[in-house]
C-alpha cells in the first residue's frame, strides 16, 4: 500500500464511523435540538462541513498547485472561531437536517478523492503544508473536532434519550 491508500483508508474508515453515528441518531432525530444545546444533529454537521470544506479547498489549491484560498467566511471573522461558527450556520440556514448530514457525510468522499491526487512525497513533508504547523498531511487529522469536541456531546444526549 501507498501513503496515499492508508490516509484515504483512514478517510474513509471515519466516514463508515459517521455514518454510524448517522444511523444511532436516525433521520427522525437529525432536526431535534440537544446535541450542541440549541444546535440540532443536523447543524452539527452543517458546522463541521463548514470548516471541511475550508480544509478541501486548501488541498485541492496545493494538488492543483495554485495558491491557497482565502478563507470561505468575511475575513473580519478570521481569528473568532465563535463568530465563523455563526457564519457557518447563517449559510445553511433554510437546508435541512438530512441534508447537511447527508453532505458532510459526502464530504468525506471529496477529501478521500484530492488526498488522492496529492502525491506520497508531499504527503509525508512536514513542510509542504504551512497551515498543518510543522505536521505531514498524513499527520493530520481531519476528524479530530468532530471526535474530540462533539462525539462525547452527542453520545450524552443519545444516552440521555
Amino acid at each position: 500500500m501507498t501513503v496515499q491508500d492508508d490516509a484515504v483508508a483512514a478517510i474513509r474508515a471515519d466516514q463508515r464511523f459517521w455514518r454510524e453515528l448517522a444511523a444511532e441518531v436516525g433521520v427522525d432525530r437529525y432536526a431535534e435540538p440537544g446535541p450542541m444545546g440549541a444546535w440540532t444533529f443536523g447543524d452539527v454537521a452543517g458546522h463541521l462541513l463548514g470548516w471541511r470544506n475550508r480544509s478541501i479547498a486548501r488541498l485541492e489549491a496545493l494538488a492543483d498547485g495554485a495558491p491557497e484560498p482565502a478563507n470561505p467566511w468575511p475575513a473580519d471573522l478570521d481569528g473568532d472561531d465563535d463568530r465563523v461558527n455563526a457564519w457557518i450556520r447563517e449559510q445553511h440556514a433554510g437546508r435541512s437536517a438530512a441534508q447537511l448530514v447527508a453532505d458532510y457525510d459526502a464530504s468525506y468522499d471529496r477529501l478521500a478523492a484530492v488526498i488522492a491526487r496529492i502525491p506520497d512525497d508531499t504527503l509525508t513533508d512536514r513542510s509542504a503544508v504551512p497551515w498543518l504547523g510543522g505536521l505531514a498531511l498524513v499527520e493530520a487529522n481531519f476528524t479530530s473536532h468532530l471526535h474530540d469536541e462533539h462525539v462525547p456531546d452527542i453520545r450524552a444526549w443519545l444516552d440521555a434519550s
